[in-house]
């Protein structure tokens, strides 16, 4: 497991203030303690191929990438890291409600969603599909 605290970061996996603001109000809501970080991950599925997820984890596992963030942790496993490398999670409030964004500089694209992805290359260096339905 490493820890990285960061300042400027140009790879794992960033905070913005208000998205560190807005999970740090979950956790206090929750009664989670600080021990708990935020777990970033990907998953096969949705339309894109990959969707991302996010939860709280107090437990994190010996290859674990760990971030610290506005006094937060980020937590990513290897495989997901692969994936979602250089990309930052922000909170942005909009008329239609609040909600988490994620900018990932590897998706090739995304759907409307906006929780799926395709990437160019898988962890394996397997091709990816070409379409996005």
């Amino acid at each position: 497991m490493t820890t990285t605290p960061l300042t400027e970061v140009t790879a794992g996996v960033t905070l913005t203030e208000a998205a560190a603001a807005k999970l740090k109000d979950v956790l206090a809501q929750k009664g989670l303690e600080e021990s708990y970080g935020l777990r970033v991950f990907v998953q096969g599925g949705g339309c894109g191929g990959m969707q991302y997820g996010m939860t709280f984890d107090n437990n994190p596992r010996e290859d674990d990438e760990i971030y610290e963030q506005h006094g937060l942790k980020v937590i990513v496993d290897p495989i997901s890291l692969f994936y979602i490398n250089g990309s930052r999670i922000d909170y942005v409030e909009s008329l239609m409600g609040g909600g988490f964004n994620i900018e990932n500089p590897n998706a090739v694209s995304s759907c409307g969603c906006g929780s799926s992805f395709r990437t160019a290359r898988s962890h394996t260096g397997e091709e990816m599909p070409e379409s996005c339905h």
